[in-house]
């Protein structure tokens, strides 16, 4: 049974989640940091207010201000995940592209020399 655990615990799905699980909750910090040091006092210059988070607000002990703050805390989270995302797949196909044209330039003076030799004889 330990051997089991021991090839799941170290397969590269496993690793590969539990460097995904650590680096998400350090790109959280950073993301609730942008949110509450940076755009939360640019929102508070355009309403004037200096406590504008809406956490305070409820109706009857039902914290709504809560949800409504959670909410806007998502989608300002999943908008940042998407921009860096995007940034990573246009590197990504940036990278991809220069190794496809590497790859393309590399044919040799040999290389040109069998194709053409290749398509005389298919003429015969």
């Amino acid at each position: 049974m330990w051997e089991d655990f021991k090839k799941f615990a170290l397969k590269g799905n496993v690793l590969d989640l539990a460097v995904g699980v650590v680096i998400g909750t350090a790109f959280g910090k950073i993301v609730t940091s942008l949110v509450g040091d940076i755009i939360m006092p640019i929102v508070t210059l355009f309403t004037g207010k200096v406590d504008v988070e809406f956490k305070s607000l409820k109706f009857h002990g039902i914290m709504y201000g809560s949800f409504i703050q959670n909410v806007l805390d998502f989608f300002i989270i999943a908008f940042s995940i998407f921009i860096f995302i995007r940034i990573i797949s246009k590197l990504n196909f940036k990278k991809k592209q220069e190794e496809i044209i590497e790859e393309a330039a590399t044919e040799t003076t040999e290389d040109l020399l069998r194709d053409i030799r290749a398509l005389l004889q298919e003429k015969k």
